[in-house]
Order: C-alpha cells, then sequence, then structure tokens
C-alpha cells in the first residue's frame, strides 16, 4: 500500500497534473490517501511526482493514522472499534468503509520539512522514498 502526501499547492498547476489529483481526491496541501499499488496508481504518481509524496506505509503508521485521522461524514472522529475494522478493510480490499472520509488531513510536519520542498528526495521533499514515508507520516499526524 502506497501513503502519497500532497505537498505543493495549486497555483500554475497543469489541468492534467489538477485532473490527477482530483482522481486521488488529493485537493489541497497536507493531504494523505492510501491506495493500493498497481499500474494504474503508479502512472498517477509519475504525474503528480513534482507535487507529492510517496511510500510504502507499515501496518503500525497505518492503524495509527486511521485511528488520529479518520473522519465520518460531518466531521466525526472513528470509535476505536470502528478504527479497527476501517485498517482491516483497507488491507483487505484497499478501500475504507462506507461513511468513512477517503482523505487524511494531515498537519505539517512537527520541526518543518528537513530539505527543500521544489526538489526530489533525497535531496528535497518531493517523490518516492520509500519505507522513509512513515517517518514523515509520524511527524504529521
Amino acid at each position: 500500500m502506497f501513503a502519497i502526501i500532497r505537498i505543493r499547492g495549486s497555483i500554475n498547476l497543469r489541468d492534467e497534473v489538477n485532473d490527477t489529483f482530483k482522481m486521488m481526491r488529493m485537493n489541497r496541501k497536507m493531504h494523505c490517501v492510501v491506495l493500493k499499488e498497481t499500474d494504474i496508481v503508479k502512472g498517477m504518481l509519475q504525474k503528480v511526482k513534482d507535487w507529492s509524496t510517496w511510500g510504502e506505509v507499515d501496518d503500525k503508521v497505518l492503524s495509527h493514522l486511521v485511528s488520529k485521522r479518520a473522519r465520518k461524514n460531518g466531521n466525526v472522529r472513528l470509535t476505536k472499534q470502528e478504527a479497527e475494522a476501517a485498517v482491516k478493510s483497507l488491507k483487505d480490499t484497499g478501500k475504507l468503509p462506507e461513511g468513512i472520509k477517503p482523505v487524511f488531513r494531515l498537519s505539517p510536519p512537527s520541526k518543518g520539512f528537513k530539505k527543500s520542498i521544489k526538489q526530489h528526495y533525497p535531496g528535497g521533499e518531493l517523490g518516492y522514498r520509500g519505507k522513509e514515508i512513515n517517518a514523515l507520516l509520524k511527524r504529521m499526524i
């Protein structure tokens, strides 16, 4: 499973890139989605690589992300049982259950970004970062 975080905003954004972000439901900065690793998703990631970062998310970080940042309609937090069921459903089917928003709204990372947000990883913050996405997610939750 990939955790994808939008780092940069929508100023001077090409229409095809903006449409790709809309398909992934990432409309603002610091939005995160979790998607299964497929060829379609990889193609979408290549299109938005200059505005986002992504990597493989661990089970522990995924359960922490869902329990802290997942919301139901009406901006209502999930109970512990609902969060566990949502994580199980996300691992099995790749989708969150009905009634839970598919986007996680994150805060900016504590102590800020370590490098330039205009360059690619490892020299900057954008693009594919593998397992290092977990450290960034922990700082943003």
